[in-house]
């Protein structure tokens, strides 16, 4: 098995796709890309749905890992689909509130 293939869950359902990150920390470099490539299928196959992020298990997260997110974000709604962050850390709401991704992204 694929290291990368550790990093995240994916189940779909009818009209939702729930992703969960397993990594407590996301920050390097080679972490962010190898997520940005397997998230990027999912998006595709999941075209004009529900794709949700779940960070129940990260408590740490670069800023290179928001760019990502915000590319990822992109690419849903170009899509048709819709995107949802759920169960953020408060430290990490803190930084989306702050940089006012909060504005951005649906975030429950």
């Amino acid at each position: 098995m694929n290291p990368a293939d550790k990093r995240m869950k994916v189940e779909c359902g009818i009209d939702v796709t729930l992703v969960t990150f397993n990594d407590v920390q996301i920050l390097g470099e080679q972490q962010i890309n190898e997520l940005h490539d397997m998230l990027i299928p999912v998006i595709e196959k999941n075209e004009g749905k529900k794709l949700v992020l779940n960070f129940a298990n990260v408590q740490f997260m670069s800023s290179a890992f928001l760019g990502l997110l915000i590319r990822v974000h992109k690419k849903v709604c170009e899509q048709g689909g819709q995107l949802q962050l759920c169960n953020l850390n408060p430290r990490i709401h803190k930084i989306f509130e702050i940089t006012r991704l909060t504005q951005v992204f649906d975030i429950s």
